[in-house]
């Protein structure tokens, strides 16, 4: 394995050796792309979506001990044309920060679409940050009001910071309050935020001061049950639920689904494993009363915001067509750059005999 680097005199000959696969670290990822970055994959990733440009199977669950496996896959045709296919596998053991190690592990494998070739093995964790955070500021680009200026997150984890810098740069919010039930966490959210981003920012107490009025409410936590209900959401917010990414986790109540109008990231994996699923199994919406999927709305095919006073709720599960977006645009980026570290799993044609 050989490491590289944009000064690297050897990269433009690595840059044309065309069996290697790359490896590429969260810091290479970081190195390599800005939230505008993220945000442009977003668009193509649900662009694709809702043009028959991709294809995004159910996610496969694994149980461990104390934990699991989550693998998301998916196929797109990127807009030159280009098939690329992903699969991205993460290992969630809630107790392992007990051990010293990180609750969540994992990678995206790359393929090329076209001869099957491995072109890149990423670290999913800093995809995953991304790519999340990149779909809500795309969701809240067409479904937030435009005179937004007051954002609450409930929530204080990995997802965070990136949903503070997305939103802040797709809306005038300049008024930040944050939650999480660690005091801590919430506390230098609100420092990080004032010092960073220049905006007014506050920890509050509680879930009711930190939501209340506000014009974007961010919901990023592991919750088990939902804690988010009507009384606590103003007419005309634009609530992103990114929490609940499995069957046993909610963030939203059935009845605040209910009085929203709800838009998906995908219909069919909300029903099944979103705060959509909870509000069907209450029994309080069909599937069919989703107002759209973000797809259609970036696509121009369902309308965005239509009133001022209408809650809308965009229920994030995430799809494997992101991880497919965002993993080529760094695959390109980081051959253009000859940064990362070259890998050769095969000796040659014929190798797998």
């Amino acid at each position: 394995m050989t490491n590289s680097s944009p000064n690297d005199p050897h990269a433009h000959q690595r840059r044309h050796d065309a069996d290697a696969t790359l490896v590429l670290t969260g810091a290479d990822i970081a190195q390599l792309m800005r939230p505008a970055d993220d945000l442009a994959c977003a668009r193509e990733a649900f662009a694709a979506l809702a043009e028959g440009r991709a294809v995004a199977p159910a996610p496969l669950h694994l149980a461990g001990e104390g934990g699991g496996l989550h693998a998301k896959g998916a196929s797109l045709h990127l807009a030159d044309g280009t098939l690329v296919l992903a699969v991205k596998v993460n290992a969630n053991f809630p107790g392992n920060p007990r051990l010293g190690l990180p609750t969540i592990q994992g990678a995206v494998l790359l393929f090329d679409g076209g001869n099957g070739r491995l072109l890149a093995i990423l670290d999913s964790i800093e995809v995953t940050r991304r790519r999340t955070a990149a779909a809500t500021a795309l969701a809240a680009r067409h479904l937030a009001r435009r005179d937004a200026r007051t954002l609450a997150i409930v929530g204080c984890g990995d997802q965070a910071r990136p949903h503070l810098q997305g939103l802040l740069a797709v809306t005038p919010a300049r008024r930040v309050r944050v939650f999480d039930l660690h005091a801590g966490l919430a506390a230098a959210l609100a420092r990080e935020a004032g010092r960073v981003e220049g905006v007014e920012a506050s920890a509050e107490r509680d879930l009711a001061a930190a939501v209340r009025d506000a014009d974007l409410v961010v919901c990023c936590t592991t919750a088990r049950r939902a804690f988010l209900d009507v009384p606590h959401v103003a007419p005309g917010a634009f609530v992103a639920a990114v929490g609940a990414d499995a069957p046993d986790k909610s963030e939203l109540s059935p009845a605040l689904m209910a009085r929203a109008k709800v838009v998906v990231d995908v219909r069919a994996q909300c029903a099944a494993m979103g705060d959509l699923h909870h509000a069907i199994a209450a029994g309080a919406m069909a599937e069919h009363d989703v107002f759209a999927s973000l797809g259609e709305v970036v696509a121009g095919h369902r309308p965005g915001r239509e009133n001022a006073d209408d809650i809308i709720v965009f229920d994030s599960t995430g799809t494997g067509v992101q991880d497919v977006a965002a993993c080529a645009a760094v695959h390109r980026r980081a051959t253009a750059a000859g940064l990362g570290s070259s890998l050769r799993l095969q000796a040659g044609p014929g190798s797998e005999r």
